[in-house]
């Protein structure tokens, strides 16, 4: 899939982020090794350690649904920026594509495409555990 049309379904996801305190819209659409794709936007909550990103409500959509292994998340936001995941997303994100790619895009059409490896350097995976 190209990176264009991955955008285009996290734009049109991020319409249904659930923001009624920071008014900052996110989306974002993953695609699975297989070929589906899971959006998600970001949902807030009141007492903002309860809020789930983009990113994360895309991988635990894919998840719930028998994927396992994926190739690229396209992000998208309100904001001017491209908006990278945070941290937390970053880790979540390098336990199910440690070899995949992240596609941003600032609302001036710029793309920036960048492996999870070189967001996240040195992560903590399952290899370290053992």
């Amino acid at each position: 899939m190209e990176n264009q049309e991955l955008l285009e379904i996290a734009k049109r996801t991020m319409q249904y982020a659930y923001v009624p305190y920071s008014h900052f819209r996110v989306g974002a659409a993953l695609l699975a090794e297989d070929g589906r794709v899971f959006s998600g936007c970001n949902v807030e909550n009141a007492t903002y350690g309860a809020t789930i990103c983009a990113e994360r409500t895309a991988i635990v959509k894919a998840i719930s649904e028998g994927a396992r292994h994926f190739s690229k998340i396209a992000i998208v936001s309100s904001g001017q920026d491209i908006t990278p995941p945070c941290g937390i997303c970053r880790q979540v994100l390098m336990e199910f594509m440690p070899k995949g790619n992240v596609v941003l895009q600032d609302k001036y059409g710029n793309i920036q495409e960048i492996a999870i490896d070189a967001l996240l350097p040195m992560s903590f995976c399952a290899d370290d555990i053992k």
